[in-house]
């Protein structure tokens, strides 16, 4: 077969969606006249992402099989001197890849989406939305250059602004979307800044050929300063990531997401947007290897927002906010495994997370179907004989998710755990405490949403605010339809399994979640996989070269797993858990009231909001107000606008006093200045 991919092919993986987006978005809604219906909206749209999809996995195949590669510019947009901004792809193992994850999710996201918002009055511009959401994400792993990325970058974050706020009659909703843009913009001016150095310096926006100028770039310094110019431009790379990955302290949107529908928060959290940062930090790899102080940076903010933000998901009782916490954590581990150079392994879990994660949010929103919308855990429990499909798969994304020995987290989230213990960072310390935490806590908070949900005692009836969920409160008539079928004998709802279509794309995500990564850790990790996609200076970054060495095959990875820490830690999450939720449940309400001040902390989530509303954006709006009254009023209008004029009236007043209109006046005035230049110019020649 051919080393190079046809350009025709690959233009539409991410046109097939586009178009399917543009059809639903222009003749499904009322924009467009509403000429088509649900069926062939929902037809449409499936169809753009089904073809997206077959062609990144014949992509895949290509580049994985027969070392197919592709890295040309489609069309030049714009020369400014030297610099040109083009549109153009390359593909290689670690777009490939990309390609096939975000295409499988968003498919299995649209088929789910037929049965969740089977009622609701936005159904086809829904469907347009998530459409254009995928068009967005292929168009940000595809580029070989940064203006396109930029594009894929923004698109995505505008698109996520639409989703997050889908149902704009909440005002809960418009809060959320308006932060997650406005947190997003702050991470994203960054992220321009470091593009924009790049452009400076290398003179160039092809990644390329402004990675074959690394060296140049790693030997200056910043103008002014001493810092290097490669860790400038990395840190300014990396703040983009924070805010599109939800890095500590520009986490805060990702949770608040949680007010658009079910399906956003899968595609979102799983396998496209906040994934973004990981795979940017990870195709940057070659400037990144350049800059130890940067990849400090990085760890340290990664430990961080593992174990911090997996305390928060230990109190949530809203069962999508504790997979949204999740979420945040396990960026946590991949942003670790960033800067602990094990970009494949960080990619890695990427790969396997986006799987079970997806998984679990949608096990989350059938849940929440068959429960009439409650999402309160603590009003559920007993679901997994009313829901066996959605208990089974939910419980493999658990598994997975935890690290159990043989699913596909376990092979990711050791390889992290392994790689910062190898690594020689001065942040790697922290970072190996702060991971190894964290699989206790995800353990537990995992199986505490698990064994409240799915077993225990029907809680059904003691829900104040029964068929009122207030998350995804849209009014579903197909559901309320069950209402009365689904009582018992003292009239509370009873759960009911989901239909077919939502429950086929929970059975297709939780295949993957078992088996991906047992299937793909020794090509992925260990083979040549990423080899033209990741640079890594082995000579400094040991990481890579000590798992390679230590790695003896999946299956004795996972045997050898029972006698490593991370394996009895997440054990012992599991047990602590099912003791405290099922056996014993006074424990965690004692547990409560004996720390009812770090209690507080974490429901109010560390003040960060408090501080972000009450002294970041009170006082930008004071900075705002001061700079319009000072600066705009008095400085502009007052002093150099109507301040000129008045300057100008003031001489005019004067000068024309002196336009008498006498002759003798004016005859004298002439005299004098004869004088004075006659007196002027005799000085001047003594």
């Amino acid at each position: 077969m051919s080393q190079t991919l046809n350009a025709t092919t690959l233009l539409a993986v991410p046109l097939a969606p586009l178009v399917g987006a543009a059809l639903a978005g222009i003749f499904g809604t009322q924009f467009g006249g509403n000429w088509i219906g649900r069926r062939l909206t929902h037809t449409l749209t499936i169809l753009g992402v089904l073809i997206a999809f077959i062609l990144s996995a014949t992509t895949l195949k290509s580049v994985a099989m027969d070392g197919a590669r592709f890295n040309e510019t489609l069309y030049t947009w714009m020369i400014v001197g030297d610099l040109k901004m083009e549109i153009g792809f390359l593909v290689d193992g670690l777009t490939a890849m990309m390609m096939c994850v975000v295409t499988f999710v968003s498919l299995m996201v649209h088929i789910y989406t037929i049965g969740y918002m089977d009622e609701d009055e936005g159904y086809n511009r829904f469907f347009a939305y998530i459409s254009l959401f995928t068009f967005s994400m292929l168009m940000l792993v595809m580029p070989n250059n940064m203006p396109h990325l930029f594009f894929g970058w923004e698109a995505v974050g505008l698109v996520s602004y639409l989703l997050i706020g889908f149902w704009f009659n909440k005002p809960t909703a418009i809060f959320a979307n308006m932060k997650a843009f406005l947190v997003n913009r702050v991470g994203d001016f960054g992220f321009i800044l470091g593009i924009g150095l790049i452009a400076a310096y290398a003179g160039t926006l092809n990644y390329t050929e402004a990675f074959a100028k690394a060296e140049e770039l790693g030997a200056l310094t910043l103008p002014g300063t001493s810092w290097m110019l490669v860790t400038v431009i990395c840190i300014c790379l990396f703040i983009g990531a924070m805010g599109k990955s939800a890095q500590f302290p520009l986490h805060v949107w990702l949770p608040d997401s949680m007010e658009g529908p079910t399906p956003i928060s899968a595609l979102i959290h799983a396998a496209t947007m906040v994934t973004a940062g990981i795979f940017m930090v990870a195709r940057m790899s070659p400037l990144f290897e350049m800059s130890e102080t940067a990849l400090n940076f990085i760890m340290i903010i990664g430990a961080i927002t593992a174990m911090f933000m997996g305390f928060l998901g230990i109190i949530q009782n809203d069962i999508k906010r504790v997979v949204a916490y999740s979420t945040l954590s396990q960026l946590g581990y991949m942003t670790v495994a960033l800067g602990a150079s094990a970009y494949s392994v960080a990619v890695f879990h990427l790969m396997t997370h986006a799987f079970f994660k997806a998984l679990l949010f949608l096990a989350a929103g059938s849940v929440i179907m068959g429960l009439h919308h409650n999402q309160d855990i603590r009003y559920m429990g007993g679901v997994r004989k009313y829901m066996p499909i959605t208990w089974i798969t939910a419980l493999l994304g658990s598994l997975a998710l935890i690290g159990t020995p043989f699913f596909s987290g376990f092979y990711s989230k050791d390889s992290i755990i392994e790689a910062v213990h190898e690594s020689h960072l001065a942040a790697a310390g922290f970072a190996n405490f702060a991971v190894l935490a964290g699989v206790f806590v995800t353990a537990f908070y995992s199986f505490r949403m698990y064994f409240l949900v799915f077993h225990g005692k029907e809680r059904y009836d003691q829900n104040p605010d029964a068929h009122h969920g207030h998350d995804d409160s849209h009014h579903d008539a197909h559901h309320d339809a069950h209402h009365d079928a689904q009582h018992d004998d003292h009239g509370h709802n009873k759960p009911h399994e989901s239909p077919w279509v939502v429950t086929a794309p929970l059975i297709l995500l939780a295949i993957p979640s078992v088996v991906i990564g047992y299937m793909t850790i020794s090509p992925m990790l260990y083979g040549e996989f990423f080899k033209d996609a990741i640079f890594i200076d082995a000579e400094k970054h040991h990481a890579m070269k000590e798992l390679a060495a230590a790695f003896h095959g999946p299956v004795a990875m996972a045997f050898h797993a029972v006698s490593t820490a991370p394996f009895w830690l997440a054990l012992a999450g599991v047990v602590v858990s099912w003791y405290m939720y099922l056996i014993n449940p006074a424990v965690p309400a004692a547990i409560g009231r004996a720390l009812r001040p770090l209690v507080v902390i974490l429901e109010n989530k560390y003040y960060m909001d408090w501080f972000n509303e009450n002294i970041l954006a009170r006082g930008a709006r004071a900075l705002g107000t001061g700079l319009w009254k000072v600066g705009d009023r008095t400085l502009i209008d007052g002093l150099l606008v109507n301040g000129s004029w008045k300057l100008v009236r003031m001489v005019s007043n004067w000068t024309r006093k002196l336009q008498t209109g006498y002759l003798y006046h004016y005859a004298l005035v002439m005299i004098l200045g004869i004088f004075l230049l006659m007196t002027y110019f005799v000085w001047l020649n003594k």
